[in-house]
């Protein structure tokens, strides 16, 4: 004789059952104790905001073709190289990085390992807490702002020091080893100083995150603007305003 029990009143034996009972979890839902007051539909609150900014950007793209031409010019000629011959502006970042290391290092290990960074983060920093908070705390407001001027600065005065006294200034006289050396001491500079610094204060993983997330970003920017407005013939520095060769760096955007 089967005895009824609270589970098969919530879960009764038959074949014409459409749903079932497939595991039990120990834990708890990140969902849980959370309300209606931590939650927003996604209809229409979210549509209607990606509603406007899609027609926002169509309408700047827009007013931006029509006040500005784009830059097509005569057709290639192989026995003529344009000087300088730049990337996009999105591809910029990789080619400034390509004029301070090696190829291998520019081209493949440092984007490669920036994107698997990127795919790995989530599983990095999978604490539910503060989540979709911005810096998930006031001292990772501070970390992201100070780390940012910190790489800002130090990313410029690298690009400086290698133009005129690093690789780029001894130009083919720079051994091979000094591109994969050079770019290494360069990024414990870079990162590996802001992040000692930061475990003395004792960081939990969100604040690491932060931390490497704002040094890549802003590196990618400062290396942006850098080969974008700075770079005129050959590829040197030049301010902006007074490239040789009456070369105009925002021609090309």
């Amino acid at each position: 004789m089967a005895v009824e029990t609270k589970d098969t009143k919530a879960f009764p034996r038959g074949e014409l059952k459409t749903y079932g009972l497939m595991e039990l979890v120990r834990g708890t839902s990140p969902l849980v104790g959370k309300g209606p007051e931590n939650t927003v539909f996604a209809f229409p609150i979210v549509a209607i905001l990606e509603a406007l900014l899609a027609i926002g950007t169509t309408l700047f793209l827009l007013l931006f073709s029509l006040l500005r031409d784009a830059p097509l010019e005569e057709l290639a000629n192989p026995d003529l190289t344009t000087n300088p011959a730049k990337a996009p502006w999105y591809f910029m970042a990789l080619q400034e990085l390509l004029l301070h290391m090696h190829p291998v290092l520019a081209g493949i290990l440092v984007p490669g390992l920036v994107v698997l960074f990127l795919i790995a983060l989530p599983y990095l920093d999978n604490d539910p807490a503060d989540s979709g908070r911005w810096f998930a705390s006031s001292r990772g407001r501070k970390i992201v702002i100070w780390t940012a001027l910190y790489t800002l600065l130090v990313q410029a005065a690298l690009i400086g020091f290698d133009e005129f006294m690093g690789l780029r200034g001894l130009g083919a006289a720079s051994p091979a080893i000094l591109q994969f050396v050079g770019p290494i001491l360069f990024g414990v500079l870079l990162l590996g100083l802001p992040l000692l610094l930061l475990w003395r204060f004792k960081p939990n993983r969100r604040e690491v995150m932060l931390l490497i997330f704002t040094v890549i970003l802003v590196s990618a920017v400062v290396l942006t603007i850098s080969g974008f407005l700075f770079r005129g013939p050959g590829m040197h520095l030049y301010p902006p305003w007074n490239m040789p060769d009456g070369y105009n760096p925002w021609s090309s955007l």
